[in-house]
């Protein structure tokens, strides 16, 4: 006989415990089913762990940094002891995640999930019966379709490694290609990029990925744009990784070859079609409140979702979305206004808004302050040669229209532009503001 549940929830990962838990605290009957781990991506094979190995990266880089302005003695990574200070965060994870579930008497099922009918599902031989189902299943490595694939390492993979290789090939020029550069070429890694885009981090501005491209260079990180992997085979002493730029061919030699070429959600295990969930080049066909437009029964958060940026706090909101319209009837919308990204390379890169090339192809009237500054204080300070900014805002509303910072503290300051995006604060509102100096913030002003 099923089980009968007001909500279950496919995933448990950040969008997961955020809808469970506002519909549970509703006295509703709630289920959450994950095939891995409790804890999702974010927590156990993303965010968190890899900004546990960049605390090592960059305090080794910044030693280094200081080596010639009064700080003595070289400083190296032990890639065993950083790992298993990561697992001091990663492993209590699934277990405290899943005791969060019981203590609030939300039922937890391991296995994968799979639908049956428009509001039935099966995991692990039981029948699950819902009156609506979230689906909050992340993310997975997207296929690349080319000969080798299977020995792609994915960032899971990488961030489990017990011991370092020395040559390291990325597939791909995104967050994972960038920041996993960093962490494994300070760690000792001869590091390669292979990047089919004529840039890495297409996803920030052009100007200030060309200003981080000094820290790539330093680190002697062999960053290959427009270029096409074809294929890669095992051989004895490891991988060869073969490519295509420009119609001439080359060939790598690798220890380890790691998928960075992006991610997709992976619906083929749920089986949709059985739920009556319709799927439209490779998403979910949604309405403005994130419910199927097929099967008004299902919803969907996060990377699944797929409605905003692929980023742990949309994740989140979009499951607080999700779970006012179940409570409630479909009443709220998404609002992915002001959503700040960071990628954490050293120094990191941040970004909100608009970037230039998006506002001149909206034909918004805009101004905008642009500069690299390495002889601000903020940079001479950390001796940190990569620092600036483009700042663009509307010319009639004085409100910022969007912020992209590069260098030392960028990552904090972010959230500052973020707030006045979201909350309609004015660049006077801004200038006005009294920030702690010398702080990254206090440099604000001078960028407006």
């Amino acid at each position: 006989m099923a089980k009968q549940y007001d909500l279950v929830v496919i995933g448990a990962g950040t969008a997961a415990m955020t809808g469970a838990m506002r519909v549970r605290a509703a006295g509703k009957q709630v289920a959450v089913i994950d095939y891995r781990p409790f804890g999702g991506t974010c927590a156990l094979r993303g965010c968190d762990p890899k900004k546990m190995l960049i605390s090592g990266a960059a305090a080794v880089d910044y030693a280094r940094r200081m080596a010639t302005h009064g700080v003595e003695g070289s400083v190296e990574i032990a890639w065993p002891a950083l790992m298993a200070f990561k697992r001091t965060f990663t492993d209590p994870v699934p277990e405290k995640m899943e005791q969060r579930y019981q203590d609030k008497g939300i039922d937890t099922f391991h296995g994968k999930a799979r639908f049956t009918g428009r509001n039935t599902l099966e995991v692990a031989g039981e029948i699950l019966e819902a009156k609506h189902i979230l689906i909050a299943s992340g993310a997975e490595p997207a296929k690349l379709g080319i000969p080798g694939e299977e020995h792609l390492m994915d960032n899971e993979g990488f961030l489990a490694l017990e011991t370092l290789p020395q040559r390291i090939v990325l597939v791909g020029g995104g967050y994972i290609a960038a920041e996993f550069s960093h962490i494994a070429s300070r760690a000792g890694a001869k590091v390669t990029i292979l990047q089919h885009g004529d840039r890495i981090l297409k996803e920030f501005d052009t100007d200030l990925v060309g200003w981080l491209m000094v820290s790539f260079t330093a680190l002697g990180i062999d960053v290959r744009t427009k270029t096409s992997v074809e294929r890669i085979e095992k051989v004895l002493n490891g991988y060869q990784v073969f490519s295509s730029s420009s119609g001439t061919q080359s060939m790598i030699e690798a220890d380890l070859v790691v998928h960075a070429a992006g991610r997709v959600p992976d619906f083929e295990p749920l089986d949709l079609a059985a739920g009556g969930v319709e799927v439209d080049n490779g998403r979910l066909k949604l309405n403005e409140y994130l419910q199927s437009t097929s099967n008004p029964s299902v919803y969907a958060a996060g990377d699944a979702a797929r409605m905003g940026p692929p980023l742990t706090p949309v994740s989140s909101h979009d499951a607080k979305v999700v779970a006012a319209n179940i409570l409630n009837g479909n009443q709220k919308t998404p609002n992915y206004q002001g959503v700040p990204s960071v990628a954490f390379t050293i120094p990191p890169i941040a970004s909100v808004g608009l970037t230039e090339a998006k506002a001149r192809e909206k034909g918004v009237k805009f101004r905008m302050q642009s500069q690299s500054t390495p002889t601000w204080f903020t940079a001479r300070q950390q001796a940190e040669p990569v620092y600036g900014f483009k700042v663009l805002v509307d010319e009639v509303s004085d409100h910022i229209l969007g912020a992209h910072l590069v260098g030392p503290h960028v990552d904090e300051v972010i959230n500052i532009f973020a707030l006045a995006m979201r909350h309609g604060l004015t660049t006077k509102d801004l200038k006005t503001t009294m920030f702690a100096y010398p702080t990254g913030a206090s440099d604000i002003g001078s960028m407006l």
